[in-house]
C-alpha cells in the first residue's frame, strides 16, 4: 500500500520521477514507481490504476503527454501531471496537460517539475494529516532563513 504512485510513460522520464520520489521520502510519504504508457501498453495502465490503492497520481509525461489524462479518466482521485521537456521546450507537454476537457481535471506542475509534484501530493495527503502539515510548515519556513 502506497499513499502515491508515480508512473512513468517511459525510462527516460526516470530521473522526474526520482526527484518527485526523493522529495516524497522526505516527507515519510509512501510511493512507488512504475513505468506504463497510455499508448503503448495501456492494458499495464488501467490494471496498475485500477489495482492501485495510492490516494494520489503522480503522472510524467512528454510529447503528447497523455499519461495524465488517460490515469484521470480511470480514477476520481487526484492526479498530478508532470510535463516532460522532451521537445518544443516541454510546451507541448504541458499544454496537453493544461487544457485536459471538463470533467476530467489534471493538476499539472511546471515543465520537469517533479519536485513540485511531490510537493503538491505532499499538501493534499497533508489535509487530514497534521503531522505531514508539520513538516510542510518547517519545509516552507527552511526557505525563509
Amino acid at each position: 500500500m502506497v499513499d502515491v504512485l508515480i508512473v512513468v510513460g517511459s525510462d527516460s522520464d526516470r530521473k522526474i520521477a526520482d526527484a518527485a520520489a526523493q522529495m516524497l521520502g522526505e516527507f515519510g510519504i509512501s510511493h512507488s514507481v512504475e513505468v506504463a504508457s497510455a499508448h503503448r501498453t495501456p492494458a499495464k495502465l488501467e490494471q496498475l490504476v485500477s489495482a492501485s490503492d495510492a490516494k494520489v497520481f503522480i503522472a510524467v509525461a512528454g510529447l503528447s503527454a497523455a499519461l495524465p489524462g488517460a490515469i484521470a479518466s480511470k480514477t476520481t482521485r487526484p492526479v498530478i501531471g508532470v510535463p516532460v521537456n522532451v521537445k518544443l521546450d516541454g510546451l507541448d507537454a504541458l499544454l496537453s496537460m493544461m487544457q485536459m476537457p471538463s470533467g476530467v481535471p489534471v493538476a499539472t506542475v511546471g515543465i520537469d517539475g517533479g519536485k513540485n509534484a511531490a510537493l503538491l501530493a505532499a499538501e493534499i495527503l497533508a489535509v487530514n494529516n497534521p503531522s505531514l502539515q508539520k513538516k510542510l510548515f518547517a519545509y516552507r519556513a527552511s526557505f525563509k532563513k
